[in-house]
């Protein structure tokens, strides 16, 4: 601003004078306000440097917090999720729970399915607003089915199984109303339309069924009549030419399978090629027996899958409390198992039958109780039938 002109006191009069110093404090206090004015926007400036500052690093630790739950999670869901409430990541609120899996950055499918198949009251609940989360209005069955089983890794125990399915059933009923009489059909047909993508597309079924077959497997089904034929060619068009996409977590690290076994602990094992005992760290889970050297071990030294085997109590001179896996239909050949040799590399068993000794015999007797409740035959046909049985005694 420029200074006001001097100008001589003989040429003014007292009241110009006075007029002229009124002016000049009015100039004095305006560049007051001015330097208040900037120093404050300075500070506005500064604040808003700090807040940006603040909130960015607030963004980072979220979202190590977040990163960490999500590996708890896949380790332990329960865990995982109860952490992030406690850092505030997550609420307790079964809806957001509900959405935060059905979003599944970062989580592993089997972890979720594991979690979503509890009974617990909690889980039932957030079961129910998963299911909610997908939208099945105005898709067939098998497009519903393709897109809630890609959403979560099927479990592999019956009872788990038998309340997604009656989940997954009750929605799409409740999205597509009037296409089935009952939930129960829709129940009955999505089981044998997930069994005859198996049978379809599982390289070791050789007896491919026609569509006849399929026809004749859902007889009844619709509240005691049949479903229209041109539903179900539809249906089974979809499944041959195109199988399900089954979510595949990473095979690298197994430790996610280890997170929740039927059961596990120290037992010996006898070896197969040279016959000495052994102390091993066995975990049961998903049908397959595995062992390690160490509790800590990421990998195991072996993998005995239990399909087809048997499971028994043996006595043994040297090692009381023992029990044998074996082949009861086919005796005298090695079972399909695979272990890790000293070069560190994968190959086959060479076992025609394991030995193993318990601690005691309560211990053993424990063991041989969850070895054969895994090795039961596939759920999917004994939920079935129960359903079949079911609507047959509402006639």
């Amino acid at each position: 601003m420029m200074d006001v002109c001097p100008t001589s006191s003989s040429d003014l009069s007292e009241t110009e004078e006075a007029e002229i110093e009124v002016i000049k404090q009015h100039r004095t206090e305006l560049l007051e306000d001015i330097q208040k004015l900037k120093d404050e926007i300075a500070e506005v400036f500064a604040e808003i440097d700090l807040f940006q500052q603040s909130q960015s690093s607030k963004l980072i630790q979220r979202d190590k917090i977040l990163s960490t739950g999500r590996k708890k999670f896949n380790m332990d869901p329960t865990k995982g999720l109860q952490y992030l409430a406690e850092h505030k990541v997550l609420s307790s609120d079964v809806q957001d729970i509900a959405r935060f899996l059905y979003k599944g950055e970062g989580l592993n499918k089997t972890a979720i399915g594991d979690y979503l198949g509890q009974r617990d009251p909690l889980n039932l609940q957030v079961l129910q607003a998963f299911v909610e989360c997908h939208q099945f209005a105005n898709l067939n069955l098998v497009q519903a089915l393709r897109q809630f089983l890609w959403s979560f890794r099927l479990p592999g125990e019956a009872q788990k199984i038998d309340r997604m399915m009656e989940a997954f059933a009750n929605w799409y009923c409740q999205c597509n109303p009037g296409v089935f009489q009952s939930t129960d059909t829709c129940y009955i047909l999505s089981f044998s339309i997930i069994m005859l993508n198996t049978s379809l597309h599982n390289p070791n079924v050789k007896d491919k069924p026609p569509f006849e077959r399929f026809v004749s497997m859902n007889r009844d089904i619709n509240d005691g009549a049949d479903l229209p034929e041109p539903l179900l060619r539809i249906l089974f068009d979809s499944i041959k030419n195109e199988p399900f996409s089954i979510p595949e977590d990473d095979g690298n690290d197994l430790t996610h399978t280890f997170f929740n076994p039927s059961r596990e602990g120290w037992l010996l094992k006898l070896g197969g090629r040279v016959k000495t005992w052994k102390r091993r760290w066995f975990i049961l889970t998903d049908n397959c027996l595995y062992y390690f050297e160490f509790t800590t071990d990421k990998e195991p030294l072996g993998i005995i899958p239990l399909e087809n085997l048997s499971v028994r109590k043996v006595d043994d001179p040297k090692k009381p409390s023992c029990f044998e896996l074996f082949n009861a239909n086919c005796k005298g050949q090695k079972i399909k198992a695979c272990k890790t040799d000293g070069d560190g590399k994968v190959v086959e068993g060479k076992h025609q039958s394991y030995k193993i000794s318990a601690a005691g015999p309560e211990e053993r007797d424990l063991w041989i109780e969850a070895i054969r409740t895994s090795i039961s035959r596939d759920p999917f046909y004994d939920l079935v039938a129960a359903r079949k049985k079911k609507v047959a005694s509402k006639k």
